[in-house]
């Protein structure tokens, strides 16, 4: 399928806008992020999907409104279009800070990607402890205790200045809430599991999300 951006045509890749290049990484990183998910270790443990289910719709709610769209037709073509602009061109940033958020989104995901092969096989897609689960804290998870989160967030973000619609606005907003509820969550289940002395410890040490951030006291 064909992205569809402010302007569609036969010289939309020729002249392509940044609302419609920032789609790329997104796939390039969702395609890659499914295809690594076989590599990780047994899972041991988990919460349970009861403790799960608030995060995950808030969550899938933010991709839906920042990246959601619908299939048509158009010249005997499938192309994927993006909902209409409800605030009109006026609202788009200047092309060259457009570019930059379409430069910062793919370091949203390089920095995610630094986290996940960091992690290696102790990496789950979703809340649990795998075959030999230990504090990591070291590489980009001595920035933050959540980086792939943050690169993720990052990217939504830089996503929803180059869209620069509401609902892309929206969709980051519920993301960041999404992967923060998601991350407390997850530092409960961790602290439990893998013990409060290492894991306390590391939260004093490293902020959450945020680089530089506020720690836990």
């Amino acid at each position: 399928p064909i992205l569809e951006g402010r302007l569609m045509g036969p010289d939309m890749w020729h002249g392509m806008w940044p609302d419609t290049a920032i789609y790329i990484p997104w796939w390039i990183w969702a395609i890659t992020w499914i295809i690594a998910s076989l590599w990780a270790n047994r899972t041991v443990n988990r919460p349970g999907i009861g403790r799960e289910w608030i995060y995950r719709i808030i969550a899938l709610a933010g991709f839906f409104f920042l990246l959601g769209g619908f299939l048509k037709t158009q010249d005997n073509h499938l192309v994927w279009s993006r909902w209409p602009g409800v605030m009109g061109d006026a609202a788009y940033p200047p092309i060259p800070v457009g570019w930059a958020m379409v430069a910062v989104t793919f370091l949203g995901f390089a920095f995610a990607w630094w986290a996940r092969i960091h992690l290696g096989r102790l990496w789950s897609g979703s809340i649990t402890r795998k075959e030999g689960h230990h504090v990591v804290d070291t590489g980009p998870y001595a920035i933050v205790r959540h980086p792939i989160y943050t690169g993720i967030l990052l990217s939504a973000v830089a996503s929803a200045i180059a869209i620069a619609q509401v609902h892309a606005y929206l969709g980051a907003l519920l993301l960041i809430i999404g992967y923060w509820l998601k991350a407390r969550l997850e530092e409960n289940w961790l602290r439990e599991e893998l013990g409060p002395q290492d894991y306390d410890a590391y939260r004093r040490r490293v902020p959450m999300l945020v680089p530089f951030g506020p720690k836990a006291a």
